[in-house]
């Protein structure tokens, strides 16, 4: 063994460490049905960043969200007794949507980017993504705290209409945004395309 393999040993052993110790501080979230709830110090998963949505005496967490804060170790997920690992919550989330993969993939690569994203399903895209810097708040919003781009996550061999194409666009056009496909392809990179529109 190399002086080499036994400084990457250490260096292994020291981030499984430091991942144990995340792990043991995770708040407690649940799996139910097809939603990640966290009923107690949810204020502590929302903030910062903006994870999730504040729902009364609740914060419902997306897919995408909650399986980045576990990997983060910021969550700890249940489903009823038993702790689920990344890979078992990853793999659920795929049963429920076959384009989940690229879906997480993008949103991970958005948030290692330092950019506040939130879920588009509500706009008919897959995230809203604002600047850096911006804070939530409700009521009038200066142009800056506007969803700046929304995002479209789709894997390289990903085929679409002419008129999907536009609605996505328009869409874009409407609420003051850029509209980006993100594409990821088989290596797991993620290569942003915005789409705009012109008149003649």
């Amino acid at each position: 063994m190399t002086l080499g393999d036994i400084m990457k040993r250490k260096k292994t052993e020291e981030v499984d460490k430091n991942d144990e110790k995340k792990a043991k501080k995770g708040i407690k979230a649940f799996l139910e049905e097809n939603r990640i709830i966290v009923w107690e110090d949810y204020e502590n998963v929302y903030e910062p960043g903006y994870y999730g949505k504040i729902l009364n005496d609740h914060l419902e967490l997306a897919f995408v969200e909650a399986l980045l804060l576990l990997k983060r170790g910021r969550i700890k997920v249940f489903s009823g007794d038993k702790e689920l690992s990344f890979r078992e919550l990853y793999e659920k989330a795929c049963e429920l949507d076959k384009r989940f993969p690229e879906r997480y993939r993008v949103y991970e690569e958005l948030r290692e980017r330092g950019l506040l994203v939130r879920t588009g399903f509500k706009f008919g895209c897959d995230f809203r993504v604002y600047d850096r810097g911006v804070q939530l708040k409700k009521g009038p919003k200066s142009q800056k705290e506007h969803t700046k781009w929304i995002v479209f996550a789709v894997p390289e061999d990903y085929t679409c209409s002419f008129q999907e194409l536009s609605r996505a666009v328009r869409l874009a056009h409407n609420i003051r945004a850029r509209m980006l496909w993100a594409i990821v392809d088989n290596e797991n990179d993620v290569t942003y395309y915005q789409v705009t529109r012109h008149k003649p």
